[in-house]
């Protein structure tokens, strides 16, 4: 491995935190999760071949073994489908601490397919292309989840106000 290709997987780092923080919402499980891509990714390096972008491929590793975390874990819990979500720590600022933890529970009562395509679009600014990468499923069906994701975060979230001002409801933009 070149310095170079080093350098690139290490550039990563943020970004894989900020999507498997979003995928799990709890910060130990999200650094686990993160420790265990690049595992995967520095085990697995010579696989890659220069073929595609390092970080659409490295967000594949995340996607695939997050996955299959959730279908093991399915498999342990019948009746876990989101119930008993972790707390989350109080933000500096009450008002905005609550936002982004109603924010937070509704992503995470999500389907994981449409969290995940949520965050790989909307958060880490990929293209649907690269998002069809990293999940394995074609664009139509990027476009889908995440037509159905904003969707379901539009009704969790309606209704609800920031403390002090109205709220804007999302508007669909074709």
């Amino acid at each position: 491995m070149h310095d170079q290709d080093a350098a690139s997987i290490v550039a990563c780092i943020p970004n894989l935190r900020r999507y498997a923080r979003g995928l799990v919402a709890d910060a130990t499980l999200a650094d686990d999760l993160v420790q265990d891509t690049l595992e995967r990714a520095w085990g697995r390096f010579s696989l890659w071949h220069r073929r595609g972008d390092i970080r659409a491929w490295m967000f594949s590793i995340m996607h695939n073994h997050f996955i299959d975390s959730v279908r093991s874990a399915k498999r342990r819990q019948e009746d876990a489908v989101g119930n008993d979500l972790p707390e989350h720590p109080q933000r500096a600022c009450h008002a905005d601490g609550l936002e982004v933890r109603d924010l937070e529970s509704a992503l995470q009562r999500l389907p994981a397919e449409q969290r995940e395509v949520l965050l790989l679009i909307g958060v880490e600014e990929m293209s649907y292309a690269e998002a069809a990468t990293v999940t394995g499923v074609p664009i139509g069906t990027i476009m889908s989840r995440l037509a159905r994701g904003r969707e379901k975060l539009r009704q969790e979230l309606q209704g609800r106000e920031p403390l002090g001002q109205a709220v804007a409801p999302l508007r669909r933009i074709k």
